[in-house]
């Protein structure tokens, strides 16, 4: 049986009085994306400043590889490459500035680093901005250079926490992409409280709620076969002309004009693979037409979560 990249057990973590991770136990295989869905507080980022060497747990125990977080933190933490919420880039560097500061302070050196450094920029796609100041780099690209930065030591395992944020529609379909390329050198563990996002990127969802951990749930069914419905928001209200544009993109079977105010219009669209989004973004893009949004309808994914959520409250005694 191949062995776990991350072995988590009975992780909790108490600050004061109060509990903010609970007994949560689970495991992150190699080449896979574990998604932990909750709301805000329900104990996502403590979790990962857990893994990553930030926190001890109050009790239970984490592997990283073959490194334990608390009695072999040097040689776990080695092991991680950590992309946090807030990252923390210097406007004032050009992104070869900051890879190669990254680097060095990984013990990287040489001709080790200068590999390791065009390696990182090839795989996100960076060298064309390498010369530039990270302070002129849109937002999109600011998060390829924090995970480049976050890939330069060849980590066992990638944490990213709420990668999508402030992301453009545009940005957060090629971070799913990027995503899914990675995992051919390394597991992923991702989190966020928007369904829609961990859905598209992860094998696997753990679903937390008040720290403790409800389901992990396999999203593997959710086969790129099956028709799938999204939800758009088009910046056009030339209503004919979309519906002809969304019907003639590879991949979608069904069109809905949903409403729509103000220069906007609302469609429901149904599709038959995951690609199928990427194909929809371009063919707006190469017809000048902006896109606001594209979502997920409702999942068998989000019914879950609100089942589990709801019941959980439910027990939790006023």
């Amino acid at each position: 049986m191949t062995q776990s990249v991350v072995e988590a057990r009975s992780l909790t973590k108490w600050f004061g009085k109060r509990l903010a991770v609970d007994q949560v136990s689970f495991d992150v295989q190699p080449g896979e994306v574990l998604g932990l869905l909750g709301p805000n507080g329900s104990g996502k980022s403590t979790i990962l400043r857990i893994l990553t060497g930030y926190l001890t747990p109050s009790s239970g125990n984490a592997r990283i590889g073959n490194f334990d977080v608390l009695s072999d933190a040097r040689n776990a933490r080695a092991s991680v490459g950590y992309v946090p919420e807030d990252v923390p880039l210097y406007p004032h560097m050009r992104v070869d500035e900051m890879l190669r500061f990254m680097g060095r302070l990984r013990g990287l050196h040489g001709k080790a680093l200068e590999f390791s450094l065009d390696s990182a920029c090839d795989h996100l796609a960076l060298r064309e901005v390498r010369r530039l100041l990270i302070g002129k780099l849109s937002r999109g690209y600011r998060q390829r250079v924090a995970i480049a930065q976050a890939m330069l030591h060849r980590p066992l395992l990638l944490v990213l926490d709420e990668p999508t944020n402030g992301l453009d529609p545009r940005q957060i379909i090629e971070l799913r992409g990027l995503v899914h390329s990675l995992t051919a050198t390394c597991s992923i563990l991702v989190t966020s409280h928007v369904l829609s996002e961990v859905e598209r990127m992860a094998h696997r969802v753990a679903i937390l709620m008040d720290g403790r951990l409800l389901k992990i749930h396999s999203l593997q069914h959710t086969s790129r076969t099956h028709l799938r419905w999204l939800r758009l928001e088009i910046c056009s209200s030339a209503n004919a002309t979309l519906s002809s544009l969304l019907g003639a993109v590879p991949g979608v079977v069904l069109v809905e004009a949903d409403g729509g105010t103000q220069g906007r219009s609302q469609w429901r669209v149904q599709v038959t693979d995951i690609q199928a989004e990427q194909r929809i973004l371009e063919a707006l893009s190469a017809a000048g037409i902006s896109l606001q949004e594209i979502v997920a309808a409702s999942s068998e994914l989000e019914q879950l979560f609100l089942k589990l959520t709801s019941s959980a409250n439910e027990t939790v005694p006023m």
